[in-house]
């Protein structure tokens, strides 16, 4: 294991009716507030109104609406903008993760002397001030409530990249079960799909006797995995709901990741498929991950696969591991299937037509070739791209 920095300050509100609680938070950082939010549904589901009912008219609320799915850094620009002409103490972000992603750059953004690109697109800006983040979670899927990291993409250059700061981890989380009870099917196993990425990510990675993490990890792919077909036949299952919902923060607040090495595999990949076609970012994922995990078994990785396998889908350790890890791949690509995720790239919408470009930028705007579990050229990059045109078959 290797040394690392833990810091998880976000304060947790987790269940019914914390938004109670939400005067009392944002007192504490001011009476100006910037809502943000997408495309409207916290005004379907009464959220809305709820918050403005709570809140009173003690406090100015300048809203940012309409944050897309893959949030813009034209939508980053205007968020900014409206802080700086409203005097924004605060930014309460209503929704999920790319309308908090959203608002973790708008929160930078403030105070950076330039084109909030600039920081997205180069880590060595280091970053000194943020406004404070509160959120209110509306769906289980990306993390984003309880870390520092957030992904944005730049429409003009088609291009989908992170950057992460601690400035930016919310200060405060309202985690309500209820309010995913609405979040539609497809939404909903694009959600599950995103957390279980994030913990195969992390659990496939070459630093060794990381058992505490590893644990850890697979405790939250096997709740994933137990609790997604209940929410998707049962959307108002409670208890459903509230384990998605905590397994979300678990798996990519650090606890799994922290005293690893190395970068993510289909994350990169994935960014361009959704920085060119604009897809569902789990949907991509799912896609990926079984493409991506069949690839790279070899001997080098077997054992880790078989692992995998017996520790997660309860599979029988075979003498001829690669018999388990094969098996444990058709699991987990079986388990998409079942959920009703949309397996092959045709089906949201994408063709050959630009698999070697988005190869190709896929490594240049990351370490995939040098840091990945196993590293990936452009070439390994195009051959999953390409797997992923039609089924898989076992």
């Amino acid at each position: 294991m290797k040394n690392f920095n833990f810091h998880a300050p976000t304060n947790i509100l987790f269940g019914k009716n914390q938004i109670n609680q939400l005067p009392t938070v944002l007192k504490q950082y001011g009476k100006t507030v910037l809502l943000t939010y997408g495309g409207g549904s916290i005004k379907r589901n009464g959220l809305y109104d709820d918050i403005y009912r709570l809140i009173g008219t003690d406090t100015k609320i300048i809203e940012l609406g309409g944050i897309e799915p893959n949030p813009r850094l034209s939508t980053v620009i205007k968020g900014v903008d409206l802080c700086k002409e409203n005097n924004i103490d605060v930014i309460l972000s209503v929704g999920g993760g790319s309308t908090i992603d959203c608002s973790k750059a708008i929160a930078a953004g403030v105070f950076y002397d330039g084109n909030p690109w600039d920081f997205v697109v180069n880590n060595e800006i280091k970053l000194t001030n943020a406004l404070p983040i509160v959120t209110i979670l509306t769906i289980a899927a990306t993390g984003s409530e309880m870390n520092g990291g957030a992904v944005i993409t730049n429409e003009e250059t088609k291009e989908k990249l992170g950057f992460h700061t601690r400035l930016v981890t919310p200060k405060v989380s309202i985690l309500d079960p209820t309010y995913t009870f609405s979040v539609p099917t497809y939404q909903t196993m694009a959600g599950s799909a995103d957390i279980f990425s994030h913990l195969i990510e992390n659990y496939f990675n070459q630093t060794p006797d990381t058992m505490v993490q590893d644990g850890i990890a697979e405790g939250l792919m096997r709740t994933v995995l137990h609790y997604t077909p209940t929410a998707l036949t049962d959307p108002t299952n409670y208890e459903a709901r509230a384990n998605l919902m905590w397994a979300s923060s678990l798996a990519l607040n650090g606890l799994t990741g922290n005293g690893k090495t190395g970068v993510w595999s289909c994350h990169p990949m994935e960014h361009e498929l959704s920085a060119y076609y604009d897809i569902t970012h789990g949907i991509g994922l799912a896609i990926l991950t079984p493409r991506w995990m069949e690839h790279v078994l070899n001997d080098d990785t077997v054992e880790r696969f078989a692992l995998y396998g017996h520790r997660v889908f309860d599979l029988e350790l075979n003498d001829d591991l690669y018999i388990t890890a094969k098996e444990a791949i058709k699991q987990t690509y079986d388990t998409f299937v079942k959920w009703g995720v949309p397996m092959t790239l045709p089906e949201v919408g994408i063709d050959d037509s630009l698999l070697n470009e988005m190869a190709e930028q896929s490594v240049k705007h990351s370490n995939i070739s040098t840091k990945a579990y196993v590293p990936l050229s452009a070439d390994d990059v195009l051959a999953i791209y390409t797997d992923s045109l039609t089924p898989m078959t076992f």
